[in-house]
């Protein structure tokens, strides 16, 4: 069980055009190995799109989408950082960039690595 407990925490991109604010309580980190996430290889928390606000830039998002088009990854336009995007697996969350929080210590979190090449 985890006992850590909800917190609300800030992110952006490198230049600071993008903001946002996530609650949490890292349930468990994800990699994943489809073609996209290997190349820009992050580590990512999901998050509830009622537990998401985008603070700041949203004329600076530039939206990338492939094969199904489903799943929808956000980068900056300025800098071009990946700082979330909107699932495939679970359309009412977010992937969250976690090297794009602010001040979060990561030791003791569980990674999950997911299957992303044999999704379908």
């Amino acid at each position: 069980m985890n006992s850590r407990t909800e917190q609300t925490i800030y992110g952006g991109c490198h230049c600071g055009s993008i903001k946002f604010k996530i609650r949490t309580d890292f349930p468990e980190l994800t990699t994943c190995d489809c073609s996209i996430c290997r190349r820009k290889n992050a580590l990512m928390v999901k998050v509830h799109e009622d537990d998401f606000e985008l603070l700041k830039g949203e004329e600076e998002l530039s939206v990338y989408q492939f094969h199904t088009n489903t799943a929808m990854h956000y980068f900056c336009k300025v800098c071009g950082i990946y700082p979330f995007h909107k699932k495939k697996s679970a359309p009412d969350s977010y992937g969250i960039n976690v090297f794009c929080l602010e001040d979060v210590d990561l030791a003791g979190l569980h990674v999950r690595a997911t299957d992303g090449v044999g999704m379908p």
